[in-house]
Formats: structure tokens, C-alpha cells, sequence
């Protein structure tokens, strides 16, 4: 049975389309909905932004693409984001969307879009260690803008496609069932919290 307050937007930090972590945020969000979630899982792919500059937020205001993700986000109260390390830090990509979606809109609050936003990671890398600084960056990131993390979390070091099988599961079925139980422990908070 569904519990609408554990409704859940998912992404990956990236956009490529063979990404590991694309493959990754699957397997959790499929943890999360045999939990009891409704999950919203979307691709950064489909919401294209300039990198953020104030100049060009000053003269036209946010793009659609912000608009839209900051309307996505303010209907769900849980986050799931699987990230990728770039250069020992979140990709720019997923910086990005953070940034212009922390941007005042139609006179809200300018962190509106995450107050109140409970989040769980995963990572993927195909350094040894699994993504820990990038999970450590936007942890530091989601916090500063009054999203509570909660303690689950997962990293798979050496990741590539040959990581998953065929159907899209971990080979390691260990770190399978991890990775969907980060999902359904982020349910269970949101369950909680509702009670």
C-alpha cells in the first residue's frame, strides 16, 4: 500500500545515458516503492539549465526547466539521489540544478523548494572509494539549504556497467540489497515522521 507521505523525488547527478548511477537510483527506488513510497523518479537529461548566473537570473528570470524542477520538488517530501564523483566532488551538473532551484520564485523563500526535505544517497565511482567524497560534498550542500539526510547510505567503488547484469541488478547481490534498502529506510523515515 502506497502512504502519500512518503511521496519521493529521485534522480541521478547525472546525465549520461549509460550512468552508473542512473542504474544505481533504479535499484533504490525500487526499494522505496516495495516499501510503500510514491516515487517520482525523473532524469536531469529532461530539465536542460544554463549554468547559474545571476546576471541572466536578474534579466529573465529562472529558467522553465527551474520552474519545473522546484515544482516537482515542492510536491514530494522525500529526496533519493544517487551521485557520481567528478574530480573528488558532486558533478556540476547536479550543483547546478541545486543552485538555480534554491532561487526565489514568485515570491517565495529562496531555499523553499527543500525546506522540510528529508534525503538518502548513493554513489557510484569507478574510484575505490565508491564515491565517499562526492556523497560528503552534497551532504555539506544539502544541509546548508535545511535538508535533513538520513544516516543510510551506499557507495559502490570500481563501479562500471559491468557492475550490473542484464536486467539492471548489482552482480553483488549484497550490495543489491543494500542499495534498495537505503531506499526503504528513507520510506520508513518519511512513515514515521507522518505518524
Amino acid at each position: 500500500m502506497v502512504n502519500a507521505a512518503a511521496s519521493i523525488l529521485a534522480f541521478a547527478g547525472s546525465t549520461r545515458r549509460d550512468s552508473v548511477n542512473k542504474k544505481l537510483i533504479a535499484i533504490a527506488v525500487a526499494g522505496a516503492r516495495e516499501a510503500g513510497g510514491s516515487v517520482t523518479l525523473i532524469d536531469l537529461r529532461d530539465f536542460p539549465l544554463p549554468l547559474y548566473d545571476g546576471d541572466l537570473e536578474a534579466s529573465g528570470g529562472l529558467p522553465h526547466a527551474a520552474v519545473e524542477l522546484q515544482r516537482l520538488l515542492g510536491e514530494h517530501r522525500g529526496l533519493l539521489i544517487s551521485t557520481p564523483e567528478y574530480n573528488g566532488s558532486v558533478p556540476g551538473v547536479l550543483k547546478n540544478v541545486i543552485d538555480w532551484t534554491t532561487r526565489s520564485a514568485r515570491g517565495e523563500a529562496s531555499l523553499a523548494s527543500y525546506e522540510g526535505k528529508i534525503a538518502a544517497l548513493v554513489s557510484g565511482s569507478v574510484g575505490s572509494a565508491g564515491g565517499l567524497r562526492a556523497q560528503q560534498h552534497l551532504r555539506q550542500i544539502l544541509g546548508t539549504i535545511n535538508v535533513t539526510l538520513i544516516p543510510q547510505q551506499w557507495r559502490i567503488a570500481l563501479a562500471t556497467g559491468a557492475s550490473f547484469d542484464e536486467s539492471g541488478k548489482l552482480r553483488d547481490v549484497s550490495a543489491h540489497n543494500i542499495v534498495r534498502g537505503v531506499g526503504a529506510s528513507l520510506v520508513r523515515f518519511l512513515q514515521r515522521l507522518a505518524d
